[in-house]
């Protein structure tokens, strides 16, 4: 029984682990990296083909970005999540894989111009479209059999709609060992959604630490905050843009201004325009709605038993097409704009910083964690000028963020989850946080008596004798510019290379025992490939 680090350790995006057990491979969560890389990442040590299956903790594209590549390259096997959570990604894997095409596209243009090389997207809208036909949506709190000597079971950990802690029960030689993947850990007192619910027993453990060091100290009254953020900002005759996650963090603030309109919070502007502009976001928004009784908490259920959506404001303007989204900074009335993505690293809301950061009388409101090395971090941290689409931008707009507001739970509440089982579990694994912050969580669970590590990128435990067989990659990338950008741009193609390799073998491996003419003409076929390509 052995657990393969692969991502989001000391660092927080890319979530991914392997778990080969009673002689099975499955991933528990594929996420893209987002922002900068801080240690070089360990590729998967298998041709995707070789996985058993993969299991979703929730939507976000930092736990699964990267499966419809898995796909591509010949990942065929079942993807348990959720039925919230795979409604979620039915729209958010296609969502990514057009940005991957567009981005591709962009770029392309560019490269046409320039004679430079052309570039691929990471992976098509046809590939996340084969992807969400290999998900197997399961409901909370059942035990289900995935495999014979693997049970798992979702628990709502209320990060996000459909999100889940999975516990995962392996039988080897007659022993019983379960292992727990937290997922993000949610806070407490959202809107919207439920509190997490907690475990009772795990021999290992492994847990998210976004915010291992930190409390998100007092809770604000967000609604009286954003009302005063909006008003200060209305009366300058700018607008409020808010980099919003286009899932979860977009119905989150439309329950709060459609609170703020209900009550008359803003003075003069009562009927100001709010615009949604994210064709995901809309989506995602009709899936909250369905997914209402089995992941609403009590007070949302309360405003849907009278009557009242509780995200539906007046005054909403949702737009889907390019030409609805330009207009939208054409029109000079004071506005809010919700866009995506909320670490400003691709999507719409890069335009809309284009227009409104350099506007003194504009907000930029952050309602999300930003990670380092994206361009919300950037801002958050106090950049005075940043590129945008090949342009430098003055900040000269309000840079303000709702302190506190996260769908992840603080130090104190990642204890909470932690302490809630009954006996203290053999080992608990650290990852999902910034480097630093993983260090002093696991030093902090430490000192309570817990057996505690902050695996690094590729590292390797052998679970049924509790020993590392690889402390991981421990050594920092230093920053990319000049010939060492283009190399690692050679380093990732030629990665895409061996990856088409493996699958290579992998489709070899599943033709044995085929008629001996298909297999004849599929080994001629690749000895004309080897003799065009031998150098």
């Amino acid at each position: 029984m052995k657990l393969t680090f692969l991502g989001a350790n000391h660092e927080v995006t890319g979530s991914c682990t392997l778990l080969e057990a009673a002689g099975k491979r499955f991933l528990i969560d594929c996420g893209m990296e987002q922002g900068k890389d801080i240690y070089e990442n360990t590729p998967l040590p298998l041709a995707p083909g070789e996985l058993d299956g993969i299991l979703v903790t929730h939507a976000h594209i930092d736990h699964t970005g990267r499966i419809p590549l898995l796909v591509q390259q010949g990942f065929a096997g079942p993807i348990y999540a959720t039925e919230a959570t795979t409604a979620l990604c039915d729209v958010m894997l296609r969502d990514s894989a057009h940005i991957q095409e567009s981005e591709a596209e962009w770029k392309n243009r560019k490269a046409q111009r320039s004679g430079a090389e052309l570039v691929v997207p990471l992976y098509t809208v046809e590939d996340a479209q084969n992807a969400m036909k290999l998900f197997v949506p399961e409901a909370y709190r059942e035990t289900i059999s995935i495999a014979p000597g693997i049970n798992i079971r979702f628990t709502d950990v209320g990060h996000l709609l459909g999100s889940a802690s999975i516990e995962v029960w392996v039988t080897e030689n007659g022993k019983t060992t379960k292992i727990a993947f937290s997922g993000d850990i949610g806070n407490v007192n959202q809107p919207l959604i439920r509190d997490p619910e907690y475990l009772q027993d795990a021999d290992y453990v492994l847990m998210e630490s976004t915010y291992g060091d930190r409390t998100h100290g007092p809770k604000p009254d967000y609604v009286v905050e954003l009302a005063a953020i909006l008003q200060q900002t209305f009366d300058r005759g700018g607008n409020v843009v808010i980099p919003s996650f286009a899932v979860g963090r977009t119905q989150e603030m439309l329950y709060f201004l459609r609170e703020i309109k209900a009550r008359g919070l803003v003075k003069g502007h009562a009927n100001f325009p709010v615009y949604v502009d994210s064709p995901l976001a809309i989506e995602t928004t009709h899936i909250f709605t369905q997914n209402m009784y089995q992941c609403f908490d009590a007070a949302a259920m309360k405003l849907v038993n009278e009557g009242i959506d509780p995200i539906a404001v007046p005054g909403l303007k949702l737009t889907v097409t390019s030409e609805e989204s330009r207009f939208i900074n054409t029109d000079k009335i004071p506005k809010v704009i919700l866009s995506a993505s909320g670490m400003c690293e691709a999507g719409r809301i890069r335009h809309h910083l284009k227009h409104n950061l350099w506007r003194p009388e504009c907000t930029i409101l952050f309602v999300g964690y930003q990670a380092v090395g994206t361009l919300g971090r950037a801002l958050i941290d106090g950049a005075k000028e940043v590129k945008l689409f090949g342009e430098d931008i003055e900040v000269a707009a309000q840079i303000r963020q709702l302190t506190g507001m996260s769908g992840h739970a603080d130090r104190d509440g990642l204890l909470k989850w932690l302490h809630a089982f009954t006996a203290k579990p053999k080992r608990v694994f650290i990852v999902h946080g910034e480097d630093e912050t993983e260090n002093v969580f696991a030093a902090a669970l430490s000192a309570q008596g817990y057996t505690v590590e902050a695996p690094y990128n590729g590292a390797q435990w052998d679970l049924s004798t509790d020993a590392c067989l690889y402390e991981g990659n421990k050594v920092k990338l230093a920053p990319k510019s000049g010939a060492s950008a283009a190399a690692s741009r050679t380093a990732t193609v030629y990665q895409r290379l061996v990856d088409a390799g493996r699958r290579l073998m992998d489709v070899i491996r599943r033709s044995e025992g085929g008629a001996n003419k298909d297999l004849a003409r599929f080994a001629d076929q690749i000895q004309a490939l080897c003799d065009k390509w031998q150098r």
